[in-house]
């Protein structure tokens, strides 16, 4: 499978300062751990999504350790290195980790730590709690992911974080959910309470609709961005690791209009510049 990596213009107007904060980057040099998906088609790497930025007008970029890497952010720390100063980390940082090697994670451009409470995932839910007495501490965010249809029974431990966080792909409600329902009342009450961020990505990985509109996903994701426009970030969610053939592979730029259509044209510069560099430290 060949990646899509250059196309049309958008249909917007592009801010400059564009901050991609949801993407995977693989090398071969980095093989996959036990647990997790494996490595995916066609090794995306750093010289591939270079260009996806160079099409997009991505400046800055968070990247995400992968699932294939498990607890393992060896790839992830190479790949920032060769960045330099336009990237900075999410990494698969354990509960218990020493206060030095917390410092040289940092050191090494890690600004937030994942929960993937999902199949695949390094550290799931129940880590949480106890991660979060080390980001709050240190400054960090923490990026969470899970089965939006549970936010109810994650909600109290949800609203007692210290950490800034950020509710990644749209929620990720896997079953519809409409603007009134109590699922939205508790994002909305996590938004509220400061520390909360929502993130637009992948909207294919939870939407029953389906392409082109993925509308169940997008009158959430528009319900939020009106409701909460200094809270909403943006990311490719690259290399689309769910697609296995050429005709699954989705149009970058497509995604990217598409998310621009659901969010009124004054909050754009926020949604991909402002609200990101201020989760993600990015001076």
């Amino acid at each position: 499978m060949e990646r899509t990596l250059t196309g049309r213009a958008s249909r917007h107007v592009l801010p400059d300062g564009i901050i991609d904060t949801q993407n995977h980057i693989y090398a071969p040099d980095f093989p996959a751990m036990p647990g997790g998906p494996g490595l995916p088609i066609g090794m995306p790497d750093k010289k591939q999504y270079r260009r996806l930025c160079s099409w997009l007008g991505i400046s800055k970029t968070v990247v995400t350790v992968a699932n294939a890497y498990q607890r393992n952010n060896d790839c992830l720390l190479n790949v920032l290195q060769r960045f330099g100063i336009d990237a900075h980390g999410v990494a698969a940082i354990p509960p218990n980790i020493n206060d030095k090697s917390l410092k040289t994670l940092i050191d090494k451009g890690i600004v937030g730590a994942r929960i993937m409470d999902l199949p695949g995932g390094a550290y799931d839910f129940s880590y949480i709690k106890d991660l979060d007495q080390k980001t709050s501490a240190n400054e960090l965010m923490i990026a969470v992911q899970f089965d939006g249809n549970t936010i109810s029974e994650k909600f109290s431990t949800l609203m007692n974080l210290e950490s800034n966080f950020v509710i990644d792909h749209h929620g990720k409600f896997f079953k519809p959910i409409e603007p009134n329902s109590m699922e939205v009342d508790r994002l909305k009450q996590l938004i509220d309470r400061g520390n909360c961020w929502y993130k637009f990505a992948g909207c294919y990985e939870s939407s029953a609709i389906g392409a082109p509109h993925y509308t169940d996903v997008a009158k959430i994701a528009s319900l939020i961005a009106n409701y909460a426009p200094e809270r909403i970030i943006w990311g490719t969610n690259w290399p689309h690791n769910g697609a296995k053939s050429q005709e699954d592979y989705p149009d970058d730029m497509d995604l990217l209009d598409l998310v621009l259509d659901w969010v009124p044209t004054e909050h754009h510069k926020k949604l991909l510049v402002h609200n990101p560099a201020e989760l993600f430290r990015f001076a």
